[in-house]
């Protein structure tokens, strides 16, 4: 009997670049939490022997991805109480 759809390692590796894709179109640090929530979910996939069903793998992409979303919050982000100022025009 065949693995169902979501224990297929490059489905999960295919949604990351998909989602990658998408975060470079609508820039944010969203989508880009789930890509690399998805990637490492693949590629735990990868590893012969490890068939989780489908809410754990569900559980584990979540919590993956919100750390992976923390984290690039937290490195990204500006310095507390700064505000992003322009004192010039790039035009002139």
């Amino acid at each position: 009997m065949a693995d169902p759809f979501w224990l297929t390692w490059w489905i999960w590796l295919a949604g990351a670049l998909a989602l990658g894709i998408l975060e470079i179109v609508l820039p944010g640090f969203i989508f880009l939490g789930f890509a690399i929530g998805a990637a490492v979910t693949g590629l735990m996939l990868v590893i012969p022997g490890v068939a989780p069903s489908l809410p754990v793998l569900l559980l584990i992409f979540a919590a993956l991805s919100l750390i992976s979303w923390l984290i690039l919050r937290r490195v990204f982000a500006l310095p507390h109480g700064q505000v992003k100022t322009f004192r010039h025009d790039i035009n002139d």
